[in-house]
């Protein structure tokens, strides 16, 4: 027999859409898509989202499963992208869930086997587990989740700290406390320069990197936020690809300073004749530019460029993106 709507306990999709790359923009279509399923969707840029179906679930007369296959159908067929989706009780084990799908099967979790799910993973799984809690953790022997839940809580509290080790204790025990927090505001933006061909030429890196920092600043302008830091991917010819971030000296949208803070990363990574496919910044650590501070400078190029982007914004404003060619407003 079939189950009734909410029977296996699961209740939250955690969906990653396989959008091609520079394809961003169309997150905002593939988000308004759950939304005609639920009003509790939380946007997971570049390419994913949090859905609540518990009131779905009670409206369509179908399960969570069900309506997942639904949301796969129909980004196929309206959008032409595909999806690997998670699901389980909560965001927590949604998203974990999410980590074991693959196309055309959704990876759920009921609410009777979470135990069993978490307990052979290792610890840095869980969410929120950095590498310096993981590596205190395993010193101890507490590799697995199913260790940690089985440890007292005045170890773990001793180890980590009191609330720390409660917090832990209770998600390895899969007790999943976060909600879906509906137009959550976005904590990063992203772009990527892929190559038609694999790319030598550390001046063409360096020209698809004065693009990026430039689109992302004007974004950032654009919704009046700053971001904290900047992390660069740099995918290579034979599928590998190296990651670094760095921490901006001040919150920023000034294009010169994102600019020269991906030229540091660039050059820090010291490549030697790199075959490279693709190039991607991404802004983190958003927040409001009003409650930046922003340190005062007599540099009075500086001050130029600035009211040259400021103009520039207001061009793209009113002819669009393609307004100001890259490059234009570097310092």
């Amino acid at each position: 027999m079939a189950p009734e709507p909410g029977e296996c306990g699961m209740t939250v999709l955690c969906v990653r859409f396989l959008l091609p790359p520079m394809y961003e923009a169309a997150l905002p279509r593939l988000l308004g898509l759950l939304e005609e399923f639920t009003p509790v969707v939380q946007a997971l840029p570049p390419d994913g989202a949090l859905a609540d179906l518990r009131g779905a679930e009670r409206y369509f007369g179908r399960t969570a499963l069900e309506l997942a296959s639904v949301i796969r159908v129909r980004a196929l067929a309206l959008h032409g992208v595909d999806c690997v989706i998670g699901a389980g009780p909560g965001p927590m084990l949604a998203r974990m869930a999410l980590r074991d799908a693959r196309p055309g099967l959704t990876r759920a979790v009921p609410e009777d086997e979470v135990r069993e799910f978490l307990a052979g993973r290792p610890v840095a799984a869980l969410p929120g587990v950095g590498a310096r809690t993981a590596r205190t953790l395993c010193e101890y022997g507490l590799d697995t989740l199913g260790r940690v839940a089985a440890a007292p809580l005045s170890t773990l509290q001793r180890l980590i700290g009191a609330r720390a080790g409660r917090e832990l204790r209770e998600k390895a025990n899969g007790v999943d406390r976060g909600r879906v927090v509906p137009n959550a505001v976005s904590r990063s933006l992203a772009t990527e320069r892929p190559f038609t061909r694999d790319e030598l030429a550390p001046g063409r890196h360096r020209r698809a990197l004065l693009s990026a920092a430039e689109e992302l600043g004007a974004r950032l302008r654009a919704v009046d936020k700053v971001c904290r830091s900047l992390t660069l991917t740099v995918r290579y010819a034979d599928r590998s690809a190296t990651t670094r971030t760095r921490a901006l000296p001040e919150p920023t949208a000034h294009s010169a300073a994102l600019v020269g803070a991906a030229y540091g990363l660039y050059e820090a990574l010291g490549l030697q004749r790199a075959r490279v496919r693709v190039i991607a910044l991404r802004a983190e650590g958003l927040a409001p530019a009003e409650q930046a501070s922003h340190q005062l400078t007599f540099d009075p190029v500086d001050e130029k460029v600035r009211r040259l982007e400021e103009v520039a914004d207001r061009a793209r404003a009113k002819f669009g993106p393609r307004a100001v060619m890259p490059g234009t407003l570097a310092a």
